[in-house]
């Protein structure tokens, strides 16, 4: 039975599926996420979703994007230009908050199988990447920008799954936020030495 308000309205099927999906997803992980749950969530045949989706990697893309699209305006939104290591480690700051904000979208981002052909799913990932890089480029000028930004997002992203799985203590942001800043600017600061 679909939840209320979120039955399909006709013309928005695929938006409907992704919907449900991303709600299964953060109900059970990635475990309950097949197209017949999806379809069962939207309220449509069991074969309604096949029409915007060919299969269950396919779907995951698609969950991928919209959670790379809404990464990268949560990012966005803590810092539309950043340009100091401040800046930056306020950015890695928001990375892992939306990592333990979302964990079963996060999850369906960096985990979960899905069509590596996808080019909305590529798309959206590359305005991630993008993103780092361009910020990297403006604190840092004299670095290698691809190894300073491939250092930094490996960093940040470890991050988020050592809070998402447990073996660091997430139960107080305040904290977390702390361990973040403190470790990307111990990185940029040996860096800044190194260089």
């Amino acid at each position: 039975m679909p939840k209320s308000g979120s039955s399909y309205h006709h013309g928005d099927l695929r938006a409907a599926c992704l919907r449900a999906a991303i709600e299964l997803l953060e109900e059970g992980g990635g475990s309950g996420l097949s197209l017949r749950a999806v379809a069962r969530r939207a309220g449509v045949s069991p074969t309604a979703p096949y029409r915007h989706y060919a299969d269950r990697d396919a779907l995951v893309s698609a969950v991928a994007a919209e959670g790379y699209r809404e990464l990268a305006a949560a990012l966005a939104a803590v810092h539309p230009s950043p340009s100091t290591p401040d800046d930056l480690a306020a950015v890695a700051v928001a990375y892992v908050g939306f990592a333990l904000d979302h964990p079963a979208m996060f999850r369906a981002m960096f985990v979960e199988p899905c069509d590596p052909d996808s080019d909305e799913r590529v798309a959206a990932a590359a305005v991630v990447s993008g993103y780092v890089d361009a910020l990297v480029r403006s604190a840092f000028p004299g670095a290698e920008p691809t190894a300073l930004s491939t250092a930094v997002w490996a960093l940040v992203h470890g991050l988020a799954f050592l809070h998402l799985d447990g073996k660091l203590d997430s139960s107080v942001p305040e904290a977390v936020a702390e361990r973040v800043r403190a470790a990307v600017l111990s990185l940029l600061s040996v860096s800044a030495t190194a260089g």
